[in-house]
């Protein structure tokens, strides 16, 4: 995990707050009617913050629907211990809960009524856009910003989505010898798979970090678009 808080923005979200199971959502939505695409957007180990209502909004430019959920019940980080102390309150039953929820949700309001459906997440929401994949074999793409991955192919068997993987080389917690096995396991278990390695730090692609490496994180976007194309509406 990356040890530097973002820095404070003036982002001005351009989308929604709801309810959803008892937390609150941010949801953008492309302009125009729907049915609309739809994208789970599960943010780092820092919060929902403005940041990842940012992300967001982008995804909703690229004519996503996109609900970014909260998996710290409201709590914004801006120190390393107040991020880990976040990240470990979680309970994991809840978060899959509220992920479910966020995956209904499109499903069935009227704005948006999605029949292909999609997760991203970063850092700690990278791991849990891949719990997501395994735990809903019908969606159909699951991107993952350096999260915590599985190598074992038995495991990684129960993936339907197409998966989009970008990992830094030089993240410690997650290092290359991890990335290939990951990327090794999907093969062996059928699942259509992209994986994007690139020479910087965890956290490269967040552009409210000090580590930010603006060429990496604008290819590794580049290659998020593509896969976005890819799944169709």
């Amino acid at each position: 995990m990356h040890s530097t808080a973002p820095a404070p923005g003036t982002y001005e979200p351009q989308g929604t707050t709801i309810d959803l199971k008892g937390t609150k959502a941010y949801v953008s939505l492309p302009k125009g009617p729907g049915p609309f695409p739809a994208i789970v957007v599960i943010h780092e180990w820092w919060g929902k913050n403005q940041h990842i209502e940012h992300w967001a909004d982008r995804l909703a430019t690229a004519g996503w629907a996109a609900i970014a959920v909260d998996l710290y019940s409201g709590t914004v980080a801006s120190d390393k211990d107040t991020a880990m102390a976040a990240m470990k309150s979680v309970d994991d039953a809840k978060a899959a809960a509220t992920i479910s929820a966020a995956l209904e949700y499109v499903s069935t309001d009227p704005k948006i009524k999605a029949t292909r459906k999609a997760v991203i997440g970063w850092c700690f929401g990278g791991g849990w856009s891949f719990k997501t994949a395994l735990a809903h074999p019908e969606l159909a793409g699951a991107i993952i910003y350096y999260g915590q991955v599985e190598t074992d192919a038995q495991k990684l068997a129960p993936i339907k989505a197409k998966v989009l993987g970008v990992f830094a080389n030089k993240d410690k917690g997650i290092p290359p010898a991890t990335v290939d096995g990951f990327e090794a396991g999907l093969k062996q278990a059928g699942v259509d798979a992209k994986i994007y390695r690139y020479d910087a730090e965890h956290a490269f692609a967040n552009p409210s970090n000090p580590i930010y490496d603006e060429k990496s994180a604008g290819d590794a976007w580049s290659h998020v678009l593509e896969f976005l194309g890819s799944l169709g509406a």
